[in-house]
């Protein structure tokens, strides 16, 4: 692929401005030599203002989503993509939110440019478990685990029942819950089956993939080894 098709579908510019990086001498290789529209580099290979290219296609990311952002390019309050690199929103093909989390509801969002990767992760056959830290209005009453367990709730407005969910209560008002689907609101409107309120919502996994030490707003690209252990979790 040439150098100006790459850094175009990576989001550095039209390949107008792509070839006008070039010809200012702001594209290079790794030992500062300059590369031109042209050339044919790997992606490795190639410097733009002296830094590494981003990701390649095909990259996953993982983002600590924080409260008050929406899964979305259109919105026109704050979105996701204002936490990532501002070319990000140029990519082609198009960095998408694998599923999303609602803007009151912070933690783990996967993102990738891999439509086949996205589909996997998000397909009902898949099985990831997505585990949610609920902080509740009321107490809980004591039988929501085995309610969510069962596979027979069905919540308001559908015909189809819940997959069984896991439910382990950390305090009166706190529980985590591991979900193996992803409907509308899920977890909000199972807890409002039960007459009760989700007042703060935080996922903490997804398959086997884990926040862990990653700041709110923070993001990091994902590694192949790391990949496995998404779907390593897998029921």
């Amino acid at each position: 692929m040439k150098l100006v098709r790459l850094l175009a579908n990576l989001g550095y510019g039209s390949r107008r401005q792509v070839a006008a990086l070039c010809r200012e001498g702001r594209v290079t290789d790794a030992d500062g030599a300059p590369l031109y529209a042209d050339d044919v580099v790997a992606h490795a290979a190639v410097r733009v203002d002296g830094a590494p290219l981003d990701p390649a296609h095909g990259m996953l990311l993982m983002l600590h989503k924080p409260t008050g952002y929406t899964c979305s390019m259109r919105d026109p309050g704050r979105v996701v993509y204002d936490l990532l690199p501002p070319r990000f929103r140029l990519r082609s093909p198009q960095l998408s939110t694998v599923g999303r989390l609602d803007r009151d509801t912070s933690g783990l969002l996967l993102l990738t440019d891999d439509g086949a990767l996205l589909h996997r992760i998000i397909a009902p056959k898949s099985d990831l478990p997505k585990v949610y830290e609920a902080e509740l209005a009321e107490p809980l009453r004591g039988d929501e685990a085995a309610l969510f367990a069962s596979g027979t709730l069905v919540l308001e407005s559908e015909r189809t029942p819940l997959k069984p969910a896991k439910l382990e209560p950390l305090d009166d008002r706190r529980a985590r819950l591991a979900l193996a689907e992803g409907r509308y609101h899920q977890v909000r409107r199972m807890f409002a089956a039960t007459g009760n309120r989700v007042v703060r919502l935080h996922r903490s996994r997804v398959g086997g993939l884990a926040l862990d030490a990653l700041a709110e707003g923070e993001w990091r690209q994902v590694g192949a080894a790391e990949r496995e252990r998404l779907f390593a979790a897998a029921g």
